[in-house]
Parts: structure tokens; C-alpha cells; sequence
């Protein structure tokens, strides 16, 4: 007698071959069956009788019926690459049972008295061919067809309804209808997800891809629009599910209770995040409740995450970096230093292609060829797809051309204007530097530098001189970090504030003249701080302090970069553009078709970052100096951000960098002609102005239109007084009135999801991928005159700066995370590019004015090309022989996927 599991696994094969047998035989078998319940079950008795009898009513006589054909692209429910072979069959299952996908038209011309004249709605017509239609195996778009009975008399369709009757979800992309009498072709842009209609309590709607003002929106379609803002501001109420549609605002208060909420607060301001509903926390309840690490299901508005082919590379990435953490650290165990690289040579050894001294083949490497090292490598092998040696990391440009050129005074000026954070420096207006904080709280942080310090370095001109002729520049990053220094110096930093002046010299580069070790008195905040200046030296111990006095001022400088010119000027401050959009302005709202490109993942990716990076004992805390005070300080930073200068002629004038001159292309003179950034963002920042004012300008042709539109002042509002609710009383904010007013605002937005988040992210590999060169930990002060360590900087210098900065495994894990946060996705889409570049609006003039903006942007690569060839131009290349390409607006068709150093996506999403 057989048992038990053996009868269930006998019953389940011949449960599938019954059904693959069905599904060959489908016409024999099913078709007529079939075709006569679809045909009662969705005609009344009078249409059956007259399909039966040539019989019809008095309705049918006066009604013109035409079959207008169309064609839906979707992509099946899939898991990462592959097709959910299980949704897939219940699907089908669902289909045969008369479960489809139902779509209905609806008009724009024509309203119904009876539903609050609302556009009438067409019969019902189903997806054809979903059953017997073989679709891909991986996570791909597919091709059906169905066909509408629709009534001519209606008019003209403007959206439709789709239900879907399945067990699972699909993402809808587009419904093209081929030839609509006295229309011609109608496209509708969907790019959404649809799940199973018992979980909405509406069915989907989606409209074609004429945009409309709010004052011009034809009636039969006005409520409609209405009707759908209103599912999308949600009810503020509840745990918010994957199918809702809902984007709502929280406060940071996700993070982990042993850390201060931000936002809601004149102590700890924030912008907001978008709204989960998870239940409070038990510890304490003005928190939200935390998910378990590796769940990664946390609730955005589905049409706001990641797609199935990026979410592949994301997790890809992610592997495939903390893999190659594993091996130095199964050989740090055994080291006889352990959590520490005894040498440069040591750091290089993580790294693809070095060719230094070989690996000892005693002691401690004999454990990595053992058998289990070589499984990791075999599994690691099985996840690469981009050709680098399994178990190491990419060799990061920064030392690809030289090793050590890095430690170059030149270079560390260099990377303040081409670097990863080229946002910072600023003109020196007046010596000694001094401070902005309240005396009465912190006391005189006025600079110790003096012109002793810096005068025989000028070649030959004064301080005053210097200081009239605009040649002395500033990296000060003293203000934001003394409030936090001693709390930050209790944990297991040990770090100072840092202010660095610079000289401007005739060959346009920058030379360092003094750096200022800042940390606060030991009697107190109220008595300042304790001030010491190092100038530079290039040989014996002194140099050697000069290298670590560099050391403490790129912590800083990485720190702030990673916490503030990255995260919070980038990432959080969108959030809430992306939120305020989908809550106030309609799909037809032609604002809203500008923007939203621009907006593809970020909350996905900011939602990650709170969950993995940022959080409690997250990375971020992990391998960056202020550790757990870091969301706190980026939230005494947010206090004095400005919207309008994130404009970035706007930052150069704030920044002293420029000055206005109005016979200069862009109306202002860079002080310092060759900064990368500025030239290059000054000519990306002015094309995007160019099609910013050309888009609007069509739809706004007269100052009354913005400020009658309804839609427009309420998405401003909502954006000011919830979004960035904290700031809202700033009189900075434009009022929102004007042709200028609009299009300086779309452009910041667009800057700033674009081109400044190019800029702070994804060169981020090439400069930092080596810790060294931009460490972001420093673990002990300065060496003192009688201490070991100042001993040791004469016989073994490295060993001393390697055990002062980042130590290894924070390196491992700070380098996993650039190289993941730095690599582009397979789908990427650049600025320039639409998702649907020929019929993303039905408006001729502005698809003229965007394909002329991605001419534009082609120019200006070329031109930067040009620019990075030509050897005048030095601070273009510098001593690490890198080219400042993080603004060339695409990567090269020859490119790899991943690590390109270019290419600026039209969103903040990595």
C-alpha cells in the first residue's frame, strides 16, 4: 500500500498533466464551453435574444456601434528576473473561469447627469489571448489585445477603467487605441501596478496623454480627477498595505528608539518622509515599530519602488560587496594586528589587479586556501554577471594611474572642485577666519591661523593682497561640528574640527597653506577652543603630521559630504516634492508630467536608507565619525537649508565663488575658472532653466493662469506647510505667482534630483572606493611631542596614519556600500530621456522643446570631453589622472554596467 506522501505526489502529477493536457487541447476541449458563458454571462437577455433572433432594441437602432481595437503592454507578476510560475497558473485558472482583465473607455466629451457629470463609460471589453499567449520567462513586457464595442455617440475616450480579476498582480505600461473615429491613435501612459479589483474600493482609472490645467480639464473628466487625488491623499488612517495608493507624510521617527525623532521640532527640524502606518512601538510609542532587518517589504506606494530588474541589481550589488568583505576578514583573525592594515601594501591587497608584494604563504594566508575560501569564491562566482575577480573589489580610479598620488597637496585641493564633494569650499572674505556661533553659549571660536602661518606661502604677494585679489578659499567645516564634538569624541572617535585654507595660484590649482585642529576647551563649551595650525611640510615627522593634519580634515570633509551634501541635500529634502506631487497634482496636470521623471525611485531608495543605512546601528553609524549623533547633526544642518539656494548660480554667489557679470554666458564669473563642477553644472543647470521655461511658458502664458490654478497653489502649499512643515515660515520660499517663480522652482527640483545628486553620488567609487584618501573615521588625536606614536612617525609613518583613520573592517564595509551606492542600474533612465519618449504628452511644442534639451545635453558632453582633453585646463584631471566626467550627462554605449563615473539619471535613486 502506497503511503500517504507518495498517493499526494501521484495526485499532484496527475493534477498536471489534467491541466497540461487542457491547456494543449484548449480549442477542443474549452473554446466552446467557454465562449458560451462569456457570452451570457456578459450579455443581457434582449442582446442575447437579438444576436439569436436578428432581434434589437430600440436602443440599438439609434446608436452607432464601432469596434475600436487596442493594444495593452504588461508585465506579469515576477519574483527579481524570473516569472512567478505559481501566479502565473492561478492566473490562467482565473481566466478560464471568466476572471479576467476588464478595461472600459471613458469619455471626455460627454457626461453623465445621473453620476455627477462624470464622463459616460463605455461596455465592458476583456484582455484577449491570456490563456494560450506564452510570455517571457524573465521580468518582460508583453503584448495583448483587446477590442472595444464603443458608441460614437459618446465621443471622444479620455481614460478608461481597468479591473483586474486574477489572483495576482500585474504592471500595466501603456494601452495604445489604434484609430479612434475623428481622434486618430490615443495613448494612454500607465506605468502602474494593478492588483487583484478586491482590494481597491474604486476601480483603476487612467487617462491619455493630454495634459490639462485644472481650469481647462473638460467636465466629463474633471471629477474623475478629483476622485483620483483623493484615494491618493489617503485618509491618514490605518497600516498602509503594498496595493494602496496612498502618500501621506511621517515624521523620522523610524530610525530606533534610543535615537531623537526629527521633524516637528525647532530643536531637531526635518523634511518629512512618506507615511507607513506601522503600529507604534511597544518601548515607546511615539515611535514607529522597526521590521526585522532582512525584511525589506517596507511599504512605499507600489508604483514608487524599484523595478523588478533594478531591485535585482540592487540585492546583486549588495551581495556581491559584502562577499568580498568576507575574505580580509577571515585573515584579519589571524593577524597579528587585528582590525588593522599594517601597510598601504595591505589596503591595495583588497584590491582587483594590484601587483604589489606577494601574500606571506605562512601562517595566517595558509587559512585562505583552504577549501572553504574556495567555496566563498565559487559562491561568490555564481552571482557575478560584470567580469571583476571574484572576492575583490574594483581598483578605484583614484589610485589606478599612480598609488600614492593622492597624497598630493595638488590633489587634496583638486578633489574640493572635482571630487565627490566639490560643494563646500567657499571664498575667504575675511582673516582670520572667524565664527558663527553664539558667543554666549559656545564662546570665541575665532581661528588661530595667522598670517605667519600662511604668508610665505603666497609666492610673494600679502595676506591683504591675496585676500583683494579673491585668492584665498576656505574648506571650514568648524560651525556645524563644535555643538556635537565632545559628545561625538565620547564614542569611539576621536577627531577635531577642521578649518583649511587654500591659494589660489596663476596655473588655476589649489594649494593648501594651514589647517586648524579644532576641539572644545576643557573647561567648557563657554570658553571656545582649543586651537592647533599645521602647515605644510614635505619630509620627516613634520610631513608626516602634515599628511595626518590632511587625514582629519577629509573626515570632516567625507562625513559632511555623506551626511549632508548627499543625504539631506539630495535624498530627504525630495521626498517630499515626490510625495506633495502625486497628492495634489493630477496625472493630467502638465506640472505633474514635468516632474515625475524625476521622481522614479527615490522614496524606494530613502525608505532602504532609514531601514539598512541610516538607522540605529545602521552603515552609516558604522563607518562615519559622528556615528550615533549623525541623523542629529544633519537635522542642525537642515535648520539653515534654503530652497531657492540649492538654485546653483545661487550656491556659487552665496559660496563667494562667483560674482554676477552679465557678459558671461550664464551671467556670472567663476573666480575659479577651472572648477569642473561649476563649469560643467553651470552649463547642465542652464539647459535644464531653457526647457524648464520653454514647457512652462506653453501652458502658462500669462502670470493669471498660475495663480488661478487650483491644483498648482495647493501643491505648493501642501509641499511648504507638510512637507517641509518645519521650515514654512521662511520668507525665502517663492510665493508661487509667476512665470519665473514656476520655472526657477521646477528647475531647483530637477537640479537637485538630477544633476547635483550626479555629482555628490556617483563618483563616490573612484575617490572614496580607497579609505585612505578619503577616510571617514579617525580613531586617535594628533600625535604629541613624547608620545609613542610620535616616536613611530619616525620609523614607520604608515603604520601610524592607517591606525589613526578608518580601520579595516569599517574600510570593508564603507568600501561595500560606495561601490553599491556608486554603480547605475541596467534600466537607468538619463537626464534627457523619457520612459515613453514619443508620446509621454500629446503636446507637439513641448516634445519639440525636449528633444531639443537632449541635443543640447549632447553638446555639453562633448564639450566637457573636450574640455578634459585640452592640458590648460588642470584641475580637469590632476595628479590621480581622473577625468572629471560625473556631469557628462550619458555613459559611453561602451561603458559596463555599474562603476561608469558618468551618466546623470533623471532621479534621485541610488
Amino acid at each position: 500500500m502506497m503511503s500517504l506522501p507518495k498517493i499526494y505526489t501521484c495526485f499532484l502529477e496527475s493534477v498536471y498533466k489534467l491541466l497540461s493536457s487542457i491547456y494543449s487541447q484548449l480549442w477542443l476541449l474549452l473554446v466552446p464551453p467557454l465562449f458560451v458563458f462569456f457570452f451570457i454571462k456578459n450579455m443581457c437577455l434582449t442582446e442575447v435574444l437579438g444576436k439569436c433572433f436578428g432581434l434589437k432594441d430600440d436602443d440599438h437602432r439609434n446608436k452607432q456601434i464601432i469596434r475600436v481595437k487596442g493594444t495593452v503592454v504588461l508585465m506579469k507578476k515576477n519574483k527579481l528576473d524570473l516569472t512567478d510560475y505559481g501566479a502565473s497558473l492561478l492566473d490562467r485558472v482565473h481566466e478560464l473561469f471568466g476572471n479576467g482583465v476588464c478595461l472600459q473607455l471613458i469619455s471626455s466629451d460627454n457626461a453623465d447627469k445621473d453620476n455627477e457629470m462624470r464622463g459616460k463609460v463605455g461596455k465592458e471589453a476583456y484582455l484577449e489571448e491570456w490563456v494560450n499567449k506564452i510570455t517571457s520567462l524573465t521580468a518582460g513586457l508583453s503584448e495583448f489585445h483587446v477590442t472595444f464595442e464603443w458608441d460614437e455617440s459618446i465621443g471622444i475616450p479620455g481614460a478608461f477603467f481597468i479591473k483586474n480579476f486574477h489572483h495576482s498582480e500585474f504592471f500595466l505600461k501603456t494601452l495604445i487605441l489604434e484609430d479612434v473615429p475623428g481622434s486618430g491613435p490615443i495613448h494612454f501612459v500607465c506605468n502602474s501596478w494593478i492588483y487583484p479589483s478586491k482590494h481597491y474600493k474604486y476601480p483603476r482609472i487612467f487617462f491619455s496623454n493630454q495634459s490639462y490645467l485644472t481650469s481647462n480639464t473638460p467636465e466629463a473628466l474633471l471629477k474623475y480627477r478629483e476622485d483620483e487625488l483623493k484615494i491618493l491623499r489617503g485618509d491618514g488612517a490605518g497600516e498602509l498595505q503594498s496595493w494602496d495608493r496612498v502618500y501621506d507624510y511621517a515624521l523620522y521617527n523610524d530610525l530606533g528608539t534610543d535615537r531623537p525623532i526629527l521633524g516637528n521640532s525647532t530643536e531637531l527640524p526635518y523634511p518629512r518622509r512618506g507615511r507607513t502606518g506601522r503600529k507604534p512601538d511597544k518601548k515607546d510609542p511615539n515611535y514607529e515599530t522597526r521590521l526585522f532587518i532582512l525584511n525589506l517589504n517596507i511599504y512605499i506606494p507600489r508604483d514608487e519602488k524599484f523595478s523588478q530588474l533594478k531591485f535585482s541589481d540592487f540585492l546583486a550589488y549588495a551581495v556581491k560587496a559584502l562577499g568580498q568583505v568576507v575574505r580580509p576578514e577571515i585573515k584579519a583573525i589571524f593577524d597579528k594586528t587585528p582590525n588593522e592594515f599594517d601597510s598601504f601594501d595591505d589596503v591595495l591587497h583588497l584590491y582587483e589587479g594590484y601587483q604589489g608584494r606577494p601574500v606571506n604563504q605562512t601562517g595566517d594566508s595558509h587559512l585562505l586556501s583552504s577549501n572553504w575560501s574556495l567555496n566563498l569564491e565559487f559562491i561568490k562566482e555564481l552571482f557575478r554577471s560584470d567580469g571583476e575577480k571574484p572576492l575583490k573589489f574594483p581598483k578605484p580610479e583614484v589610485i589606478q594611474a599612480n598609488e600614492f598620488a593622492w597624497r598630493t597637496d595638488e590633489e587634496f585641493g583638486r578633489e574640493m572642485l572635482a571630487g565627490v564633494n566639490p560643494v563646500s569650499i567657499r571664498l575667504l572674505q575675511e582673516f582670520p577666519p572667524t565664527s558663527k556661533l553664539d558667543t554666549t553659549l559656545y564662546g570665541d571660536h575665532t581661528s588661530s591661523i595667522t598670517k605667519e602661518h600662511i604668508g610665505k606661502n603666497l609666492n610673494g604677494i600679502t595676506v591683504n593682497e591675496a585676500l583683494e585679489k579673491n585668492k584665498l578659499f576656505i574648506l571650514d567645516h568648524h560651525d556645524e561640528l563644535i555643538p556635537y564634538l565632545n559628545r561625538i569624541n565620547a564614542t569611539g572617535t576621536k577627531t577635531y574640527a577642521t578649518r583649511t585654507i587654500l591659494y589660489l595660484q596663476e596655473d588655476g590649482t589649489l594649494k593648501p597653506l594651514a589647517i586648524e585642529l579644532s576641539l572644545v576647551h576643557p573647561d567648557g563649551e563657554i570658553h571656545g577652543a582649543i586651537n592647533k595650525v599645521y602647515s605644510p611640510v614635505q619630509e620627516g615627522v613634520e610631513g608626516s603630521i602634515w599628511q595626518l593634519a590632511k587625514a582629519y580634515a577629509a573626515v570632516n570633509d567625507s562625513g559632511v559630504h555623506q551626511l549632508i551634501s548627499h543625504w539631506l541635500y539630495t535624498h530627504a529634502v525630495i521626498e517630499p516634492f515626490v510625495i506633495a506631487t502625486n497628492r495634489q497634482l493630477s496625472v493630467l496636470h502638465p506640472i505633474f508630467k514635468l516632474l515625475q521623471p524625476h521622481f522614479r525611485d527615490t522614496m524606494h531608495i530613502n525608505a532602504l536608507a532609514r531601514h539598512i543605512l541610516i538607522n540605529a546601528g545602521g552603515f552609516v553609524e558604522r563607518t562615519v565619525f559622528p556615528e550615533k549623533y549623525a541623523m542629529e547633526l544633519s537635522a542642525t544642518i537642515y535648520k539653515g537649508w534654503n530652497f531657492t539656494e540649492q538654485s546653483l548660480p545661487q550656491n556659487l554667489l552665496k559660496r563667494g565663488i562667483a560674482v554676477q557679470d552679465p557678459s558671461k554666458p550664464h551671467g556670472l564669473r567663476l573666480l575659479i575658472e577651472d572648477y569642473p563642477y561649476a563649469v560643467d553644472g553651470l552649463e547642465i543647470w542652464s539647459a535644464i532653466e531653457k526647457w524648464v521655461y520653454e514647457y512652462c511658458s506653453f501652458y502658462y502664458p500669462t502670470d493669471d493662469l498660475i495663480q488661478g490654478d487650483t491644483e498648482l497653489q495647493s501643491w505648493w502649499e501642501d509641499l511648504r506647510t507638510k512637507g517641509h512643515s518645519d521650515l514654512k515660515d521662511e520668507p525665502w520660499w517663492p510665493k508661487m505667482q509667476t512665470l519665473s517663480e514656476l520655472t526657477q522652482s521646477c528647475t531647483i527640483i530637477i537640479w537637485i534630483a538630477s544633476a547635483l545628486h550626479a555629482a555628490v553620488n556617483f563618483g563616490m567609487y573612484a575617490y572614496a572606493g580607497y579609505l585612505p584618501n578619503r577616510p571617514t573615521v579617525s580613531r586617535r588625536f594628533m600625535p604629541e611631542i613624547g608620545d609613542p606614536e610620535y616616536v613611530e612617525l619616525e620609523t614607520n609613518p604608515d603604520a601610524v596614519f592607517l591606525k589613526t583613520i578608518t580601520s579595516q573592517l569599517q574600510t570593508l564595509l564603507g568600501i561595500s556600500l560606495i561601490e553599491a551606492l556608486s554603480k547605475h542600474s541596467a534600466d537607468e533612465i538619463y537626464l534627457g530621456q523619457r520612459d515613453c519618449p514619443d508620446y509621454w504628452t500629446k503636446d507637439a511644442t513641448p516634445l519639440d522643446a525636449f528633444k531639443r534639451f537632449g541635443e543640447k545635453l549632447v553638446h555639453i558632453e562633448n564639450k566637457i570631453l573636450e574640455m578634459n582633453n585640452a592640458e590648460e585646463y588642470k584641475n580637469r584631471f590632476g595628479p590621480v589622472k581622473i577625468p572629471y566626467t560625473l556631469l557628462c550627462p550619458y555613459p559611453l554605449p561602451s561603458d559596463p554596467l555599474g562603476l561608469t563615473g558618468r551618466g546623470i539619471p533623471n532621479s534621485t535613486s541610488l
